[in-house]
């Protein structure tokens, strides 16, 4: 009554294929936590925070194997406007850090946060 299929399935998984390189969720993780980190690295170095920001580039150095290459121009932005991109790039560090149980960037990550939290509400206070 039916033929049988004689062709490859059009609905079969990707994992069945072996020519696309695959990763694994920790290594996936790894990737997007060494971009969270990188960007605050980027904001940290903008701020002239030399201390914090030798701190993670450590953490982005061991996720990915090599150091980081550090921001050199600056774009003379407001300060509390740097302080809350880097709180916002920090919360997103965390998220991953907790979500791939990484201890050291998740409580380096809540430490920038709480940096970038009082920072800007000093700047606040200020203008």
């Amino acid at each position: 009554m039916y033929e049988p299929i004689r062709t490859k399935s059009v609905h079969s998984t990707a994992d069945a294929d072996a020519r696309f390189p695959h990763r694994s969720r920790e290594e996936e993780l790894d990737i997007q936590l060494a971009g969270h980190l990188s960007a605050l690295l980027a904001v940290t170095d903008e701020l002239g925070l030399d201390a914090a920001a030798d701190r993670i580039a450590v953490q982005v150095a061991r996720l990915r194997g090599a150091p980081p290459a550090r921001h050199a121009g600056h774009r003379r932005e407001a300060p509390a406007a740097l302080h809350r991109r880097a709180h916002a790039l920090a919360g997103r560090a965390l998220v991953v850090a907790a979500s791939r149980a990484d201890t050291a960037a998740a409580i380096l990550a809540a430490e920038r946060m709480d940096a970038h939290t009082a920072a800007a509400a000093d700047d606040t206070v200020s203008l």
